[in-house]
């Protein structure tokens, strides 16, 4: 979009535009909002239609972008960004509460991984196919309307097909519905469980899956944006190549995803560790690597392409092993409060998201100045280990006293019946 020489002169660029990295970051402004009461409303609701109209009013979006920004400018893209992160603040809740009603203990990783990976997946076809795409002459607007149409034909499809728990489904067998039911934890009358908020406040588990998804989300989202500006900027690559490379990081996450969340589940069926045990050892994993891939990578200039681009692989790639871990936590800890718990902490480590890519232009405004990118680097890498440090030390993998029960009202309870005997 800021290209200098489009491939065609018929496609409208902006090199003049010097707040790129606001409105990359601007997308998580309405992302952080409707966290929370999206996961109350899917628990209580049903996720089903708040996924797909999430998927279709983000893709229509999607399609406007290239508009906006030739009418209004750069503030029309961050109006659009902006929706798009409103909008899509009911996603990732919603798909913990299906994720919650449709998967037993012993194969929770498996799906959350795979679900999750998918995500992965997207950004390795969307970036080499957008790299392509914008340099040839259909231009970069091309991106967002193919984008933006895949996504209503999606949101339509899933709309039609999915249902929200296994009681709802039509042509489920009793035996699997019994299977599923049997050790999902969910209570299946789930509107009668009130969310004890004091409980889950003062829940050190809870906290430690919050701190652990704020450092993810930070180094996740500052490479997921800032790599392609690296690659140009201090390893000197073209477009269609700074493409191809940016999205191999995210090829080995996607692997990474279907590696890891197997092998969690096997130790954990057989018993070979403890719930989270296994957590742990792959949340370690999705912190300490990309730390010290990242502690690396701040040594790295312009000569070393091959050793940068390896760096970058480890750090991203390995991230992946989260979904392993701390996401997938909060199923473990509380199903009855999965999408309210998965959008508390995914909406308040949004805010990370949003810090990270604004902390570079904070560093500095020469992106091809190694320095910068060493402080970018230094500082995700010591975010990655003290919030992995502290994951370690307070996680638990049990499902807390608080699921079944408003645990607040109970102690309310007791504490007035303590006070009339006395």
């Amino acid at each position: 979009m800021t290209d200098e020489n489009p491939p065609d002169p018929s496609i409208p660029t902006y090199p003049d535009w010097d707040n790129t990295d606001t409105i990359l970051s601007s997308f998580f402004w309405g992302y952080v909002v409707f966290q929370i009461g999206a996961g109350q409303i899917g628990e209580h609701f049903g996720p089903r239609y708040f996924v797909t109209g999430t998927m279709i009013l983000g893709s229509i979006f999607n399609v406007l972008i290239p508009v906006m920004a030739q009418a209004v400018g750069p503030t029309g893209v961050i109006v659009c960004r902006v929706i798009q992160g409103l909008n899509q603040g009911f996603l990732y809740p919603s798909t913990h509460v299906l994720i919650s009603q449709w998967t037993p203990l012993s194969e929770r990783t498996r799906v959350s991984s795979m679900v999750y990976s998918g995500s992965s997946l997207g950004i390795v076809i969307s970036m080499i196919l957008s790299g392509a795409i914008a340099d040839s002459s259909l231009g970069w607007p091309s991106v967002f309307y193919i984008y933006g149409s895949a996504g209503i034909i999606w949101g339509i499809i899933f709309g039609i097909f999915i249902v929200n728990s296994p009681s709802e489904h039509k042509t489920i067998t009793e035996e699997e519905r019994k299977y599923i039911q049997s050790s999902n934890s969910v209570t299946k009358d789930q509107k009668k469980v009130p969310t004890p908020w004091k409980s889950i406040f003062t829940s050190l588990p809870i906290w430690a899956i919050f701190i652990t998804s704020c450092a993810q989300a930070w180094g996740t989202f500052t490479l997921l944006t800032e790599i392609p500006s690296f690659l140009n900027s201090v390893m000197n690559f073209d477009m269609n190549s700074n493409s191809q490379l940016s999205a191999l990081p995210y090829c080995l996450m996607f692997i990474i995803n279907f590696v890891a969340s197997p092998i969690s589940d096997k130790l954990i069926s057989n018993k070979t560790v403890s719930v989270i045990t296994a957590r742990k050892i792959c949340n370690s994993i999705s912190c300490f690597m990309p730390s010290a891939a990242l502690f690396a990578l701040g040594f790295v200039d312009g000569t070393q392409q091959e050793l940068a681009m390896a760096m970058l692989i480890v750090a991203v790639g390995m991230s992946s092993v989260a979904n392993s871990g701390g996401l997938v936590n909060v199923i473990d800890l509380a199903p009855n409060h999965a999408g309210t718990l998965f959008g508390m902490t995914n909406g308040c480590s949004q805010i990370f998201s949003i810090m990270g890519p604004l902390t570079v232009g904070f560093l500095g405004t020469d992106k091809k100045d190694l320095i910068l990118w060493r402080k970018v680097f230094w500082l995700a890498s010591g975010i990655y280990l003290g919030c992995g440090l502290f994951y370690v030390i307070f996680a638990k993998g049990e499902v807390q006293k608080w699921n079944d029960k408003d645990s607040d009202e109970v102690e309310s309870k007791n504490k007035e019946k303590s006070s009339e005997n006395f």
